[in-house]
C-alpha cells in the first residue's frame, strides 16, 4: 500500500517523551509511516526506539541539526503524500483525528499547511493554540488565539492563520517541493514563522483545524528561560527581520529589537541575573551582528 501520511518527530535526549508520543500513534495503519529523527542524543536512544518499536523508522544524525535540520532530514526520507511534523513532547488522545487535517488540506489547492488545535497536556488541558494573530509592525509581537483559555468549544471553527505552529503542522508534499525545506539557519526558534512566510509568498494559505487536537507538554527540551533559549530568541528575531522585512520597516524593527528590547533584557539580567542569561543575550546580539548563523555548540553557562 502507498504511504499516505508521514509522521515525523525529533528526539533529542527525550526518550521518555518520544516513547509516550509513539504509544499514541496508529502504528498499525499501513498507510502511515512514523519517522523519528534522533538529533545526536547523548545516549544511543535511536537503538532503543528501534528495539521497542520495530514499525518506526529511526534516523540517527551524528550531530545536532537543530529543529529545522532534524525535520528536514525526516522529510527527505519520508514517502507520504502528506507530511505531519510534530514535537516529541506531544501526545494524541481520543480527539486526535489526523484524517481531518488531510481533509482540510484537500478542500482547496491553495491550502498548503494546516495545524490542529493544541492544548496543554497538564492541568485542565487549557488551550495553547487556536491560530495566530499577525505579527505587529516593527515589534514582531503577536499572540496565540485562545492561549490559556479553558476549552469549551469557543474555538471549534476552522479558519486561516497567518503562521503554522512548530509543535504540530501538516503540509502537502508538493507544497514542500515547490516552496523548499524549512530554513536551517535558525537552528532553534522562529524557523516555522519564516517557513510560514515562505508558504504565504508562494501563494499558499495556512489553516487551523480544531477537529484534530494534540496535547503539548511544552518546553521539555530547552527549559524555561534557559541560556540556550535566550540566545536563539535574541539572535533569531533579528534574523527573521533580515530575511523577511524590507525598507523602512526593516530599519525600524532593527532599531526596536537592538534598542529598547535588548536594553531591557541587558538591564534585567544585569540587576537580577542570572548572569548566564546576560551572556546569552550579548552573544546573540554579537553573533547576529557578525552574521554568525552556525550551530551553537556551547552551553553558554
Amino acid at each position: 500500500m502507498d504511504i499516505v501520511l508521514s509522521i515525523i518527530t525529533i528526539n533529542y535526549n527525550g526518550l521518555k517523551d518520544t516513547c509516550e508520543l509513539i504509544e499514541t500513534l496508529p502504528l498499525y495503519d499501513s498507510s502511515i509511516e512514523v519517522i523519528v529523527v534522533d538529533n545526536a542524543s547523548r545516549e544511543d536512544e535511536a537503538s532503543e526506539i528501534e528495539r521497542r518499536y520495530p514499525a518506526v523508522k529511526v534516523i540517527r544524525s551524528d550531530r545536532n541539526l537543530g529543529f529545522a535540520g532534524g525535520n528536514n532530514l525526516g522529510i527527505k526520507a519520508a514517502r507520504g503524500q502528506y507530511i505531519f511534523l510534530i514535537n516529541n513532547d506531544t501526545v494524541f488522545k481520543e480527539d486526535g483525528h489526523m484524517d481531518t487535517l488531510i481533509q482540510r488540506l484537500n478542500t482547496s489547492e491553495k491550502i498548503g499547511a494546516v495545524c490542529p488545535k493544541i492544548r496543554f497536556a497538564w492541568g485542565n488541558h487549557s488551550i495553547q493554540f487556536a491560530g495566530f494573530t499577525p505579527l505587529s509592525t516593527i515589534t514582531l509581537r503577536n499572540r496565540s488565539i485562545g492561549y490559556g483559555e479553558e476549552d469549551q468549544g469557543q474555538h471549534d471553527t476552522a479558519h486561516p492563520t497567518p503562521y503554522a505552529h512548530g509543535a504540530a503542522m501538516m503540509l502537502k508534499r508538493e507544497v514542500i517541493d515547490q516552496v523548499g525545506l524549512m530554513p536551517e539557519c535558525y537552528f532553534l526558534y522562529y524557523e516555522e514563522l519564516d517557513w510560514s512566510m515562505m508558504l504565504t509568498r508562494a501563494g499558499y494559505d495556512i489553516w487551523y483545524e480544531p477537529a484534530c487536537t494534540i496535547y503539548h507538554k511544552e518546553s521539555q527540551a530547552t527549559g524555561q528561560d534557559s541560556p540556550l533559549k535566550t540566545y536563539y530568541l535574541t539572535r533569531n528575531r533579528l534574523l527573521l527581520v533580515k530575511r523577511n522585512f524590507h525598507g523602512l520597516k526593516k530599519y525600524l524593527s532593527y532599531c526596536y529589537l537592538m534598542g529598547p528590547v535588548a536594553l531591557r533584557d541587558i538591564i534585567k539580567y544585569t540587576l537580577k541575573g542570572p548572569k548566564s542569561l546576560l551572556r546569552a543575550t550579548l552573544t546573540g546580539l554579537r553573533d547576529f551582528r557578525n552574521s554568525h548563523f552556525s550551530i551553537l555548540n556551547t552551553q553558554l553557562s
